[in-house]
């Protein structure tokens, strides 16, 4: 088994064993996973640049198992596998991004 596969089976029950399931529609999931990517964000908010490698890492680290553990219970309500569709992804970007006109830019696909 995976990590992702340990860490979804570790969440599910945890959500089980407090009947929270019943609120765990896709709506509530996705909405749950963007308002904690937004509490993400609030702790490189109004930071200088020189600044954003210096946040607090154990808040860091709170927010990015919220956001991981909400998509990954979004990605399990739906029954898709986390593995295969980030894959998948990287397979579409590759095609959308070749090296030879993406390496060292930030620019997006479509400019020039």
């Amino acid at each position: 088994m995976s990590d992702i596969q340990d860490l979804t089976e570790l969440l599910v029950q945890f959500r089980d064993e407090r009947d929270w399931g019943q609120f765990h529609d896709s709506k509530n999931l996705a909405l749950a996973l963007s308002i904690e990517a937004a509490e993400l964000n609030e702790l490189y908010l109004w930071k200088k640049e020189s600044e954003s490698e210096k946040i607090d890492k154990i808040r860091l680290k709170e927010e990015l198992a919220d956001v991981f553990a909400y998509a990954l219970m979004l990605a399990e309500k739906n029954n898709l596998s986390v593995a295969e569709i980030v894959k998948e992804k990287i397979v579409k970007n590759g095609k959308k991004y070749p090296v030879e006109k993406s390496k060292g830019s930030s620019k997006k696909y479509k400019e020039d």
